[in-house]
């Protein structure tokens, strides 16, 4: 079987647009079925009407920053279903710009190849939180928007990225701070994104009643870090020991973290330094949403939709350099194959949620690791070897 370049030029991605659109169908058709936008549209209504955003002792249920509610309550307006179907294209059409103003700025030849190859591989992790509208699509697209915008050293979208992406979720704090990392004198610009965000609620309700929403949110945020307990299942690297019998204890898994989150630092500063223009936004970002997603203590199996676009479009550049082979073979079914794990009942049961950062952490460090070989002078021609 052969990757053949008139199969894939563009399969992959209207097999992308075209999921997208039966997600949307299944919206209008049931737009409560298999979504978690009720939990945006709660923390709207809530708001609106001056009612407490967070249940802070089960730290579930609404998650996010004021100002999503602000930024959702628009769409809460428009009702379940068109309010429900703009929120999906926000996402989803973010998140698709985002890989294509990679693709280009990778260069080479056969770029629509690349992408649509990406995007195919990347599908069936990425469909579940297509379909439930989850913000992790969004802040997948933003972060990568903003890490390109640091590279390049644009400061108004630097701004616009960085504050859409901390409304989405506040995870994206982390990225904000590699992106401060690897451009300094982004650092004001990335501090007053996160100030504007903080401000946004004010414009909306009395200041008495924000103060309150900021004391619970950063209660929960404290309390979700240190112990994460309650119905929530994590799905990050402590789930595999989990599963065995062996559970990981917090403070262990604490120190892990933030060595985890030194070497990324470390290994985003060199990809900078080491790879060309085109790849190192590619690199830097795989291996920060690879963090975000493996070491993250809130994860959920859903979450790792983020780091399925990049590393897709990483094995389609490996692919596009290297030609065809038994290791790129593996990485591509075993990204492709992770997806597949839930579309049973039995088979979610057998391997949630140990399963998906075992693969993904395969499957990104090889890619890093790849990544890790190239420098400025060991790059390939692009399109050397398209398909194999």
């Amino acid at each position: 079987m052969m990757v053949t370049k008139p199969v894939f030029d563009r399969l992959g991605f209207w097999l992308w647009v075209g999921s997208f659109l039966v997600v949307l169908g299944l919206v209008l058709w049931s737009p409560t079925t298999r979504s978690v936008v009720h939990i945006y549209r709660h923390g709207s209504e809530a708001f609106l009407s001056g009612q407490p955003l967070y249940q802070v002792e089960v730290a579930m249920g609404y998650l996010y920053a004021p100002a999503f509610a602000v930024l959702y309550a628009p769409l809460f307006k428009l009702g379940p279903y068109l309010g429900n179907v703009l929120w999906h294209m926000l996402g989803f059409g973010v998140l698709t710009f985002a890989a294509m103003r990679q693709v280009r700025k990778l260069g080479g030849e056969e770029q629509t190849w690349l992408l649509s190859f990406g995007l195919f591989l990347a599908l069936p992790v990425s469909l579940a939180a297509l379909r439930n509208g989850q913000a992790t699509i969004l802040l997948t697209g933003a972060c990568w928007f903003l890490t390109l915008s640091a590279l390049e050293g644009r400061r108004a979208e630097c701004f616009f990225w960085a504050s859409l992406a901390i409304i989405a979720k506040p995870t994206a704090i982390i990225m904000l701070l590699l992106a401060g990392a690897l451009r300094p004198r982004l650092i004001p610009v990335l501090a007053l994104a996160v100030l504007v965000v903080l401000a946004i609620p004010y414009g909306f309700a009395s200041a008495g009643y924000i103060n309150a929403q900021y004391h619970d949110f950063f209660r929960m945020l404290t309390s979700m870090a240190v112990d994460p307990t309650g119905p929530f299942v994590p799905a990050d690297f402590t789930a595999p020991f989990t599963r065995l019998g062996m559970p990981i204890p917090e403070s262990v898994a604490t120190i892990v973290r933030v060595v985890a989150g030194l070497l990324t630092l470390w290994a985003v500063l060199q990809f900078d330094r080491r790879l060309d223009p085109g790849a190192s936004g590619l690199a830097i970002f795989l291996t920060a949403a690879f963090y975000m997603c493996v070491f993250n203590p809130r994860v959920e199996q859903n979450t790792y939709a983020m780091v399925a676009v990049p590393a897709g479009l990483s094995i389609a550049l490996l692919w596009r350099e290297k030609g065809a082979g038994a290791v790129l073979w593996s990485l591509a079914a075993l990204l492709f194959v992770t997806g597949l794990t839930s579309i049973d009942g039995r088979l979610h049961d057998l391997f949630h949620p140990w399963f998906r950062p075992v693969s993904i952490s395969v499957v990104a460090l090889v890619l890093v690791g790849w990544f890790w070989t190239q420098d400025r002078r060991k790059v390939p021609a692009a399109g050397a070897v398209a398909h194999g």
